[in-house]
């Protein structure tokens, strides 16, 4: 696995790069192999919708504080290719991971120019939740390829979205089930906070945390045989 250009193969004194999880067992010949940057659960289910089976989980833990003044779009594109770059370190240590296409994802809610937190405790998401209430927001997902011979390649996704107005019940109960625990803004969307949508405009998948579309466009136009895995499931 090759840095890519431009940037540095050392990761950060304030960045862990955790050993990679493998998820097959033999070597693939039939076609490159796929790693993906996250332990996110959500974003290898979307892989998998896609029809793509991730050969390893190279999980990152990079310091995602916005820089001063930052706005919400570069931040998830920042983070994405800060996360793709901490990935390829460790990865390039990993001959099993030789030649491989690296993938990376962040996303960002954000009100106008206020960056939502990624919820650790209820009353952060009670806040967002409160704020989000018969809103509009938007959500940016930035995407970071490593291609085998290092090059990096990016897209940004935005979608905007309204949330219903949300009563007292409401947010009480979706606090007590837990769902906003670790999620950008306060929610997942893909469970019990989609009855709150009222309107979205732009990628579903890429506000649960990987827009297929750009996704698979990426690696199609860098070689990666994304219909494949399709024929064989035929």
């Amino acid at each position: 696995m090759t840095s890519p250009r431009g940037a540095s193969p050392i990761v950060s004194s304030d960045s862990h790069v955790a050993e990679p999880i493998f998820l097959t067992s033999q070597p693939t010949d039939a076609r490159p192999k796929l790693v993906l940057a996250s332990a996110s659960p959500r974003r290898l289910e979307l892989l998998q919708q896609a029809g793509l089976d991730a050969d390893a989980l190279l999980p990152t833990d990079i310091d995602e504080a916005p820089q001063r003044n930052e706005l919400p779009r570069t931040l998830a594109a920042r983070l994405a290719s800060e996360k793709a770059a901490a990935a390829v370190k460790i990865g390039s240590y990993q001959p099993q991971l030789e030649g491989s296409f690296l993938l990376a994802a962040d996303t960002v809610v954000a009100v106008g120019r206020r960056i939502l937190p990624k919820c650790e405790d209820a009353e952060q998401a009670e806040d967002c939740l409160r704020l989000l209430s018969g809103r509009q927001h938007r959500v940016y997902t930035g995407v970071s390829l490593i291609t085998p011979r290092g090059a990096e390649r990016r897209r940004l996704v935005e979608t905007r979205l309204r949330f219903k107005r949300l009563s007292a019940t409401e947010i009480d109960a979706y606090i007590a089930s837990g769902e906003w625990r670790g999620k950008a803004g306060g929610y997942a969307i893909q469970g019990l906070a989609g009855t709150f949508v009222i309107r979205l405009i732009g990628s579903y998948s890429a506000v649960v945390g990987l827009p297929l579309y750009e996704t698979c466009s990426l690696l199609a136009g860098e070689g990666f045989p994304v219909l494949t895995p399709w024929f064989e499931r035929a």
